[in-house]
């Protein structure tokens, strides 16, 4: 009875794993149309919205919390309790970087950082793919397909100092343009962060399948 009690309630977290990473790649999918068209609105409601996933990251924690406290999983059940709460806060980190770069985008006027610096919709799209298969592997336990997402790490970092010699050139060129280039900046290093965050999920499913991260042994 207690092991389908267990079960259930894990299943249960799961559920709303999968509901909050849902919620992350729309934040991503929004943020990238609202950053390429400027559109404030949109960006509003990314802001607004982040919300949704704070809150769901509350119920998964207090799911998983009263799983440990009531049911005191060992081994394997205890990987898949301790997977959920480490992941749970790479995706609402996401989600807080996606709020980020829609705050900077409710500051824009005239200046569109998606045309003016080549390398930064490159890197969005890189942190897309990067958060849609992280989640994609985390739901059907795929390790092939974390283990690529991690390899693309090296990629959208290699980006990042792509587009810091961009806007070097760009202040160069004109020095009045600085708090522009600022806020490039910081969109970059923002969609920096969400690559390693999704490069986090993968570790954290490669911990929950093996007990080992990057091959050191956890569990």
């Amino acid at each position: 009875m207690m092991r389908k009690l267990f079960d259930e309630e894990l299943e249960k977290l799961n559920v709303d794993l999968t509901k909050m990473g849902h919620l992350v790649e729309v934040a991503i999918e929004n943020m990238i149309d609202a950053f390429k068209h400027q559109d404030k609105a949109l960006a509003k409601e990314i802001i607004t919205n982040d919300r949704l996933i704070n809150d769901m990251e509350r119920t998964v924690e207090s799911r998983a919390f009263n799983l440990i406290l009531r049911q005191q999983p060992i081994a394997t059940d205890l990987r898949n309790v301790t997977t959920a709460l480490k992941i749970v806060t790479d995706l609402e980190r996401i989600g807080d970087q996606a709020a980020d770069i829609a705050e900077i985008i409710m500051n824009f006027e005239g200046e569109h950082a998606y045309k003016t610096v080549e390398h930064i919709p490159t890197m969005a799209k890189k942190a897309k793919i990067m958060v849609h298969e992280s989640i994609d592997s985390f739901i059907k336990k795929d390790l092939s397909t974390a283990r690529l997402v991690k390899s693309m790490d090296d990629e959208i970092d290699a980006l990042f100092e792509e587009v810091k010699q961009e806007v070097a050139e760009i202040i160069k060129e004109n020095s009045e343009r600085i708090d522009y280039c600022i806020d490039f900046l910081m969109i970059a290093k923002y969609l920096e962060k969400v690559g390693d965050h999704a490069v986090n999920i993968c570790e954290w499913l490669e911990f929950n399948q093996t007990g080992s991260v990057n091959d050191q042994r956890l569990i």
